[in-house]
């Protein structure tokens, strides 16, 4: 486990895939807000679950994220589309409704930019979010990310087209921070 300051991230586990696809896929609306792929019905159970537990890659580190005083299952945090050449990744997080405005996201990034700063050896990270996604923008750049940018109408949401925010954060600017 990778410890942060109140969570910690660890390898999934079975019995996180019912809570998190409950919470956190079979909730359309908010699902198709964080996805870039369509939401489509998954049963209960299934291989094809966003939350399924699957062998090590190179190319993603998912991992559960858990409360470290009481052990609570608090959400899922992954790298993805990690590209060992240019030594970059892309960061996501989701956290279960009940654990959302605790300002444990903050400490989800620090923990997940330690792995991917530290344990990877990468040299940036970039989060992409809805412009809209005030939580998440805040969480960020408490942590450090820097607004690059913005793609204008980039992301199929619920039936409308939205903006999507650019956020990067360099290895060395992280290692200034810390």
């Amino acid at each position: 486990m990778i410890r942060g300051e109140r969570v910690g991230l660890r390898a999934r586990r079975e019995s996180d895939v019912p809570v998190l696809q409950s919470e956190l896929y079979d909730d359309v609306a908010t699902r198709s807000r964080a996805d870039s792929r369509p939401w489509r019905p998954i049963p209960p159970g299934s291989v094809h679950s966003p939350f399924a537990v699957t062998g090590p890659s190179d190319e993603a580190a998912c991992f559960s994220v858990v409360e470290l005083e009481s052990q609570e299952l608090v959400g899922e945090a992954l790298l993805w589309s990690i590209d060992t050449h240019n030594r970059t990744a892309h960061v996501g997080i989701a956290l279960r409704p009940a654990f959302r405005g605790r300002g444990l996201a903050v400490d989800v990034l620090h923990t997940l930019c330690e792995y991917g700063f530290t344990v990877r050896g990468l040299q940036r990270l970039q989060i992409e979010t809805l412009t809209d996604n005030t939580p998440m923008l805040a969480a960020a750049a408490r942590a450090g990310f820097e607004r690059e940018g913005t793609l204008r109408r980039s992301a199929w949401v619920y039936g409308t087209y939205a903006d999507e925010a650019i956020l990067g954060l360099l290895a060395n600017a992280w290692t200034l921070r810390r």
